[in-house]
């Protein structure tokens, strides 16, 4: 994308509207729950980096996390408010501080074996499932402002571990409408990429009795065609994972309540951008964080 590209402002009034619709579902999705975990985290980091932009970004995180099971399945919901530091600023002199994003991330997944009766067992595979969800963001830098829409669809394996390990290839059908009001117009219509594919891994697996654990997630992301803006886009690699430690529990309270512990993103070529060419290096981020959360 070119660096003369002016986004459009997004409002303090529509990040909150969008994280206010999203708590809704989030709580909307338990009421049936057989079992759910909500949490509330931050984390901090002063080594983020954007495509076209800086390198030593820092920024505050804080994120609403919602998992629940259910009769067919699982639900999985994330909502992450992200503040930057005035590295990478926002898009107008009211917001000049930093950047303002929430990004969101929902999950669907059915459990064969509970939609069919059937048994769905090979391998390292305890079972499989069929995922469907969407990503959405919307933010206010002066770089690009992105206004991303994303769904996804395909199988999910179940592995036998301890905690859980669930690898996905999913299919994505990504959109984005980046567009300025801020000065002179300059606005892209929303663009489609090209239908592509990505391999993804999540997991969340105890560190034998102790009270630490190891979680995270690594998503490969094929090439999505050219961007809007008709430049090439190249494969995405996004490891995000954390050491955590229960300090609740090691007080003497309820186990999984309150963890603190340290994560690391390794991110290359930031949402298909080539670190190797226009993008730079801001387009591979190497993070790390200081993490905390809440659960209940």
């Amino acid at each position: 994308m070119p660096k003369s590209f002016k986004p459009k402002t997004a409002t303090r009034l529509g990040a909150a509207a969008l994280l206010g619709g999203s708590l809704l579902m989030a709580s909307g999705a338990g009421i049936a729950a057989d079992w759910s975990d909500t949490s509330i985290g931050i984390r901090n980091g002063s080594k983020f980096a954007e495509p076209f932009g800086r390198t030593d970004i820092g920024k505050n995180i804080v994120n609403l996390t919602h998992v629940s099971g259910y009769k067919y399945g699982t639900n999985f919901f994330n909502a992450d408010l992200l503040l930057s530091d005035k590295k990478d600023p926002g898009s107008s002199a009211v917001n000049a501080e930093g950047a303002q994003e929430v990004y969101i991330v929902y999950r669907n997944t059915l459990d064969l074996s509970k939609v069919t009766s059937g048994t769905y067992k090979f391998g390292p595979v305890k079972g499989m499932g069929v995922t469907v969800g969407f990503d959405a963001n919307v933010k206010n830098d002066a770089g690009y402002s992105s206004r991303k829409r994303m769904a996804v669809l395909g199988p999910t394996f179940f592995i036998d571990v301890p905690g859980f390990l669930n690898v996905s290839l999913l299919e994505l059908w990504e959109s984005n409408a980046p567009c300025s009001t801020f000065g002179p117009p300059s606005c892209v219509p929303r663009y489609s990429y090209k239908t592509h594919p990505m391999l993804t891994a999540a997991w969340g697996i105890p560190i034998g009795s102790s009270l630490f654990s190891y979680e995270g997630f690594i998503n490969y992301i094929a090439s999505k065609g050219r961007n809007e803006f008709g430049g090439s886009t190249a494969p995405e690699t996004n490891f995000d994972s954390q050491i955590m430690f229960d300090v609740g529990a090691a007080m003497g309270g309820a186990k999984g309540t309150f963890k603190v512990g340290f994560e690391y993103q390794w991110w290359k070529n930031k949402f298909g951008n080539d670190a190797s060419g226009a993008a730079g290096p801001g387009a591979f981020a190497k993070t790390p964080m200081l993490r905390a959360e809440y659960h209940f």
